[in-house]
């Protein structure tokens, strides 16, 4: 049985949320992408507490196409340590696992 994650990174401009997106969508990397926001994100960063505007990506796609999806998000996006984390997905409608299955790669 595949496995299925969703993965989750933030950018603060809508244009590079777009830009992933378009591009993870593509290569056939993930067979949906949300973008949520913008969002008031506060962090820990080079040793004060920033807060910043952003969007949040929402992407579902199988456990195997994380580290491409990783590349690729790398690789468009500008910030220096990019958030980029993956939950599994534990349970699921069929038909919308099924539907995911058929739209990704592999």
């Amino acid at each position: 049985m595949d496995e299925y994650i969703q993965i989750y990174t933030t950018t603060d401009m809508i244009e590079t949320a777009e830009t992933i997106a378009k591009r993870l969508l593509d290569e056939r990397l993930a067979a949906c992408v949300q973008i949520v926001g913008p969002i008031s994100s506060t962090y820990w960063w080079q040793g004060k507490i920033e807060t910043s505007q952003e969007w949040l990506l929402i992407i579902k796609t199988k456990k195997g196409l994380y580290k491409q999806i990783e590349v690729t998000i790398k690789s468009l996006h500008h910030y220096h340590v990019p958030e980029i984390i993956a939950v599994p997905i534990i349970e699921g409608s069929h038909a919308y696992l099924k539907w995911l299955k058929e739209e990704v790669k592999g």
